[in-house]
């Protein structure tokens, strides 16, 4: 890609350095130091080489690697020999990657991240710095502007696009600039916020991480034009409010995100950093309306369900089968979930991730409710399935709040309609649920009654020990003691091994509680979780 003569706009200094409030660890800069990169689950060691050198373990480490991010963790020394080991890799970085745009350092996701970590961490490597390098540094950001630039009409729609107009807003600031520019990429960061972010702080991926992604990219680019005395670009601080309460609505009573559509692990501090900037206040909503998700509450009980599909085929990359499932919290644990989709893993683990039997819902015939195509030009989107998702919710005499929602993604396979209703108690110390499959009118006469197998699967988080009561009744206790059971009166309720994505350590085993039934002969599963002591 032609992107200009790089010894043009080459700027001289750096004027600010925006904060990065994401998690730092200085064990990882202390095995940097010692020429060993433990990155995306996976360890290189270098000794005195350059890691751009070496035959890298896996795709997910290349992009760590590329995106620098790893920076934040030398920072975290505040050594000479730190800055030194960091100055040294980017030089090796700027001599092999740094003239040509191919590969996995230029795939615009990794190169964003670079932007973003060079800027953040530029006292690491300019304090102290020669001349000569300081110069090469700053050309090759004038030249990752450009090249930002020239992609960022053709990249797809979706979290990368915003997290290219951020880096570039970052750029305008950070670099010396004429007001005329910084205003121009200021607009062009509005008119992405508007796109992607919703009206009720959720992202259009319907991904409750990508929220907080964005958000602490946001929260320092608000930060650095305050601190320049530059205008704040209109939608940027509405924007920052409206997440907010988006991210109160998925946080479980752990304090950890809801597993909904590509989110994995949250990493406390992370989170806490975010929120610590939080000033919207006021308890979470019962529901997302234009994210499709709703929250029960009671107690110290929540539950977060489902109740939606994907937005646009265009925006579906991390798009989960997975609607009408739900989450569920008490105490201080997890004890239902989705199994969440790992950080660093290859195409078929991220696929079945995806699958809707990855989820607390159920299946038929062990056919996800969504269609993901694997296509290499288009990559993995929602083709197709759910077309309706319907969602009803009321209290009543008693103060217990229901959700009732459908959706149709089974009627076009199988010709039936998935119908789930939760009820939480008042006091949040009992939960009713009934799952329906009934068959839309117009289906009713041209459908014959075939058995067809149906699985109904509660993935139980890893902290949480099971134990067996009987047939239809299983207990379940959470590491503070928290215990509830779980029945469905005249099922058979099996105690069966799972694997857990979105765990801080990577992928680990779990278990999940499994009801097979199977339709016409059974169109009706209820179940109750209560609460005990």
């Amino acid at each position: 890609m032609s992107i200009g003569r790089a010894s043009q706009g080459v700027p001289e200094r750096l004027i600010v350095a925006p904060t990065d409030l994401r998690a730092v660890d200085p064990f990882i800069a202390e095995e940097i130091l010692a020429g060993r990169f433990p990155l995306a689950g996976r360890l290189l060691e270098v000794e005195n080489d350059s890691p751009f050198l070496q035959h890298l373990p896996s795709k997910a480490f290349a992009e760590r690697l590329h995106a620098f991010s790893w920076m934040r963790h030398m920072r975290a020394l505040k050594t000479a020999k730190a800055r030194n080991q960091t100055r040294a890799i980017i030089s090796s970085w700027l001599a092999i990657h740094g003239h040509h745009t191919s590969g996995i350092a230029w795939e615009p996701h990794v190169t964003t991240e670079r932007v973003i970590a060079w800027l953040s961490h530029s006292p690491v490597v300019l304090n102290g710095a020669e001349a000569s390098f300081y110069r090469r540094f700053m050309k090759s950001l004038a030249f990752h502007r450009r090249y930002l630039r020239k992609i960022s009409t053709c990249v797809g729609e979706g979290e990368v696009k915003l997290r290219i107009h951020i880096a570039l807003a970052m750029m305008s600031l950070a670099m010396p600039s004429s007001a005329k520019l910084v205003l121009k990429d200021g607009q062009k960061l509005d008119r992405e916020l508007e796109r992607q972010v919703l009206a009720d702080g959720g992202h259009i991926s319907r991904n409750p991480r990508t929220a907080l992604e964005i958000l602490l990219d946001l929260l320092p680019l608000r930060q650095t034009y305050i601190n320049l005395g530059q205008d704040v670009p209109t939608k940027l601080i509405p924007t920052i409010d409206r997440i907010y309460p988006a991210l109160r609505f998925f946080r479980h009573q752990d304090g950890d995100l809801a597993l909904f559509n590509g989110a994995t692990a949250t990493p406390a501090a992370e989170l806490l950093a975010a929120l610590r900037y939080d000033e919207t206040g006021g308890k979470p909503f019962k529901a997302l309306p234009h994210s499709h998700f709703h929250r029960l509450a009671a107690g110290e009980t929540t539950i977060i369900v489902d109740t939606g599909k994907a937005h646009r085929l265009d925006v579906s990359q991390t798009a989960h089968a997975g609607c009408l499932s739900f989450e569920m919290s008490a105490g201080r644990s997890r004890f239902i979930v989705n199994a969440g989709m790992p950080r660093f893993a290859n195409r078929s683990y991220r696929l079945m991730a995806r699958s809707t039997a990855a989820h607390s819902t159920i299946t038929l015939g062990e056919t996800s409710s969504s269609r993901i195509l694997q296509s290499n030009l288009l990559g993995p989107l929602i083709l197709d399935g759910i077309e309706e998702v319907t969602a009803e919710r009321w209290e009543d005499s008693y103060g217990n709040d229901w959700l009732k929602a459908s959706h149709d993604g089974y009627v076009r396979p199988f010709g039936w309609v998935h119908r789930r209703e939760i009820g939480l108690a008042a006091k949040g110390n009992k939960i009713k649920g009934h799952d329906h499959f009934f068959r839309p009118e117009d289906q009713i006469e041209q459908r014959h009654d075939e058995s067809l197998a149906a699985t109904a699967r509660f993935h139980i988080h890893p902290s949480i020990l099971l134990t067996q009561l009987h047939e239809d009744t299983v207990m379940l206790e959470g590491a503070d003691g928290e215990t509830w059971l779980f029945s469905a009166p005249g099922q058979s309720v099996d105690i069966e091994d799972d694997i857990f994505f979105a765990d801080v350590t990577g992928i680990c085993p779990s278990q999940q509680l499994v009801i097979e039934f199977t339709l016409p002969q059974t169109t009706d599963l209820r179940w109750m979780l209560k609460k005990q002591g």
